[in-house]
């Protein structure tokens, strides 16, 4: 967290050199930049550290026709990463992207590698950690990359 730390004073002091509707616009454009860039690492099942996501637990065969695995098939989080639930919002004091609804929740017994039932009234499950939001080093260039272009104009 040291280098975020760096990354908010240093982008800060360019901040402060714009004007409030031109802060809004750069703090806009790197809200919508970062989120674009969590969506992509979420679809390559990879954490911020650029290890890949804990894969599912192997689910016994109970039936030579049973359709299920189907979901388990598919990517992890894809509809968690659509922008209907992945927001990003922006206000005079900075940017945050996260979560809304219940998925919010979802995101954080992964996020955190939490306990949480199953099914209602099911058995409970520990969950590996599996980091969705998060700072890799392509997002700190991101904010770099966005700042400057605003200041630039």
């Amino acid at each position: 967290m040291d280098e975020l730390s760096a990354l908010e004073s240093w982008a800060g002091g360019l901040l402060a050199q714009l004007d409030g509707p031109a802060r809004r616009a750069a703090l806009r454009d790197v809200a919508r930049e970062l989120r674009k860039s969590q969506q992509t690492r979420i679809a390559q099942q990879r954490n911020p550290d650029g290890t890949a996501y804990t894969a599912r637990k192997p689910r016994p065969k109970k039936h030579l026709r049973d359709k299920a695995g189907r979901i388990k098939r598919g990517a992890m989080f894809a509809r968690i990463r659509q922008a209907r639930y992945l927001r990003a919002d922006v206000d005079s004091e900075g940017v945050a992207i996260g979560f809304v609804g219940r998925v919010a929740r979802v995101a954080r017994i992964h996020q955190f590698g939490e306990s949480d039932r199953i099914a209602p009234n099911g058995p409970e499950y520990k969950y590996p950690a599996r980091v969705l939001l998060g700072f890799s080093d392509t997002d700190l260039d991101i904010v770099r990359d966005v700042l400057l272009k605003h200041l630039v104009k």
